[in-house]
């Protein structure tokens, strides 16, 4: 799989030496110009640019219309679609909503399961492969849904596993299209990854800050990885300049959730300031 970690502001640059390809919050690109400006310079410089429609940082997806405005400006590799957290029908509906009124958008559409129940998420998850025909489906990793498959006192540790098996039932039941790349929209606990290392090639790309926002707090990924993961959201340290110590830690972080995603550990990385 592709990895990319969201970044605050002053390791962008940084940030093209530790991820596959870059991945950008829509939303920021009305309030911070040089946010925006990267992954201008990252499409130019040839890179593979994901756009999100921010309903992770926003609750709600952001504006369909402004969204449409930077799908046009950016051209970025691939969208996604707007959706409606845990909601089938309404994420069905934004869809379509959106595709019917913007069927010409540059770059390639990424459709999003949301459900509160199996049966939900098969239903959203065949009508974005085969009426909306994304190019790419997206699963998240804090469906409430996770919980009731992995019970667990631990809530992370039922997300993590509680995606493990849901995506290996639907993969058993045929529901997958293992001919179509798919995402990992987020990450709970990063010790999940390592479940995916085999059967699973049509896992294309997963973002995650966890690295990154853990390294700033100053939290060290344990050789198992973590037991419980902070609630603080990349964009609410998005201004954050690391220390020297944060760094470190940054840097750890990120090599050890390379190795949970591919066995082999990553490279070591130096701020560019």
């Amino acid at each position: 799989m592709k990895i990319s970690h969201e970044s605050p502001l002053s390791l962008l640059n940084t940030s093209r030496f530790y991820n596959d390809y870059d991945y950008a919050l829509v939303h920021l690109f009305e309030t911070e110009p040089e946010y925006y400006q990267f992954f201008v310079d990252s499409l130019a410089k040839g890179r593979h640019v994901i756009l999100d429609n921010s309903i992770f940082e926003l609750g709600t997806a952001f504006d369909s219309d402004r969204y449409a405005h930077w799908i046009n400006e950016l051209k970025p590799t691939e969208y996604i679609i707007p959706d409606a957290l845990e909601d089938t029908l309404m994420t069905m509906d934004n869809a379509l909503d959106f595709m019917e009124k913007h069927p010409n958008l540059p770059g390639k559409k990424i459709g999003v399961v949301q459900g509160k129940n199996y049966t939900d998420l098969v239903n959203c998850y065949l009508y974005m492969d085969s009426v909306i025909r994304a190019d790419k489906i997206a699963i998240s990793f804090d469906y409430s849904y996770y919980q009731e498959v992995y019970p667990h006192s631990n809530k992370w540790v039922s997300f993590a596993m509680g995606r493990v098996n849901t995506l290996t039932r639907l993969l058993n039941d045929g529901v997958i299209n293992t001919e179509k790349p798919h995402h990992l929209l987020g990450c709970s606990l990063p010790i999940e990854f390592m479940f995916y290392r085999e059967g699973f090639e049509w896992l294309d790309s997963l973002d995650t800050s966890s690295p990154i926002v853990h390294g700033l707090l100053g939290t060290m990924y344990e050789p198992g990885g973590l037991i419980h993961k902070q609630s603080i959201k990349l964009v609410d340290l998005l201004k954050s300049v690391p220390t020297d110590e944060q760094m470190k830690c940054i840097n750890h972080n990120l090599s050890l959730f390379t190795s949970y995603v591919t066995g082999k550990q990553g490279p070591n990385i130096h701020f560019i300031r």
